[in-house]
């Protein structure tokens, strides 16, 4: 059965998550004095099941506001990571899959070549394994080869196909990327052992994404590449942009493509979603190929709603999260879909917040682990309490969210 998604949309409902917060002035006070500040924005989405499994949403904001901007940072790496995919699927091409080995070269300056990848099984880089790194700790490099790899013009070519109006994907991360670069992107080749099955040739993305937003300009100063006071705003009007609404409605037809139809469901193979799936909701210890261990990493270094990020926080064994979570320039985005497999409960819960108490933008003094993530665990176990009571007609079978962890390559 498919229902069409434009019958499932609904406009959100602002009450409710206001006075969840005000209910609890021990854990949010300081967030509702301050929320222009603190530039809050919350979208929670209740997910009802009918008597055929089929899921049905009603949604709750609090301060939500396209016109409003934040710094999406490591969030927008999940479209960019599905867009990889649909490209080797579009391309088809006998032997070029997503296992293939990924060569990536340079033709502008500034580009970096990549050859070899130690943290894979073969250790050569793959559409897969980078995929993995993404989903499982955040890491940059790998979104920038799949950024590369996909295109700019395509990447966001793909954002207007979906509907994603509010959204652009402008650039690399974590590597300085600006200005003419950011338009510029690798060529790269693949392999199946020593036959060449594809090469994609460098690009270039002549257009312009403009957008004209609220908040663009931030702070009061910033530090720049040589680590000097410039006493003016930091100005974001040339970085990516990718809306809490936005954000929360690539995860829905991620997680839910029966509800749309085919035409307008991701091009991704079964195999694909599976992929995801597992690695969003994995922890990094969990993982044997790519290798992550403690005290570095931990299992809730990348679950942001509900754990808060803490190094020392006890993981509940009922409990997954699908998520894609981003923090940069004081601020902490995390994109989730929280899942309950022994009480059968699930929900999902978009959110950004940011401390910059002293208005001064690259100078790694936010408040993250006193403001921000405090304020996204305290959230996300408020909303799962509340879903915990909430009564529903019928209950929701999520076998299809259910994997096994142990010793995953």
């Amino acid at each position: 059965m498919m229902i069409n998604y434009a019958a499932t949309a609904q406009s959100t409902d602002t009450v409710l998550l206001k006075s969840l917060l005000q209910s609890h002035p021990e854990l949010f006070s300081g967030i509702l004095k301050h929320p222009t500040q603190n530039e809050v924005q919350i979208l929670y989405t209740q997910v009802n099941r009918d008597k055929n499994n089929i899921p049905h949403f009603k949604s709750y904001s609090y301060r939500l506001n396209a016109k409003r901007y934040f710094y999406p940072a490591s969030t927008v790496k999940l479209p960019t990571l599905i867009f990889a995919l649909e490209k080797i699927n579009e391309l088809k091409i006998e032997g070029l899959t997503k296992l293939s080995t990924m060569i990536t070269d340079s033709s502008f300056a500034g580009q970096t070549k990549v050859n070899k990848d130690t943290s894979s099984v073969n250790g050569l880089p793959s559409i897969e394994n980078y995929i993995k790194k993404i989903l499982l700790v955040s890491d940059n490099d790998a979104y920038n080869r799949l950024y590369e790899f996909t295109g700019r013009a395509e990447i966001n070519q793909k954002l207007k196909k979906y509907g994603l109006t509010n959204t652009r994907i402008v650039g690399r991360l974590a590597v300085g990327d600006a200005g003419e670069s950011t338009r510029h992107t690798n060529p790269v080749a693949f392999y199946n052992g020593s036959q060449l099955t594809y090469k994609k040739p460098a690009l270039y993305d002549s257009l312009d994404y403009p957008m004209h937003l609220d908040n663009m300009l931030q702070g009061k100063a910033y530090l720049d590449s040589s680590d000097r006071l410039v006493n003016k705003p930091f100005d974001f009007s040339q970085k990516n942009v990718y809306t809490i609404a936005d954000q929360q409605a690539v995860l829905k037809r991620l997680l839910f493509p029966e509800i749309f139809p085919k035409a307008q469901r991701f091009n991704l193979m079964p195999d694909d979603y599976q992929l995801i799936y597992k690695y969003m909701s994995m922890y990094p210890t969990e993982s044997v190929k790519p290798t992550y261990n403690r005290p570095q990493n931990y299992p809730a270094m990348s679950k942001l709603l509900f754990y808060g990020a803490d190094s020392a926080a006890v993981i509940n064994p009922d409990i997954r999260i699908f998520n894609k979570y981003g923090d940069s320039y004081g601020y902490d985005i995390d994109n989730a879909y929280i899942v309950d497999t022994k009480h059968n409960v699930e929900f999902m819960l978009t959110a950004v917040v940011q401390s910059n108490e002293d208005g001064v933008y690259n100078d790694n003094k936010y408040e993250y682990a006193t403001v921000c993530l405090p304020f996204l665990k305290n959230l996300g176990q408020v909303i799962y309490k509340y879903e915990l009571k909430r009564q529903r007609k019928h209950s929701s079978d999520l076998i299809k969210f259910k994997f096994n962890y142990r010793m995953v390559k």
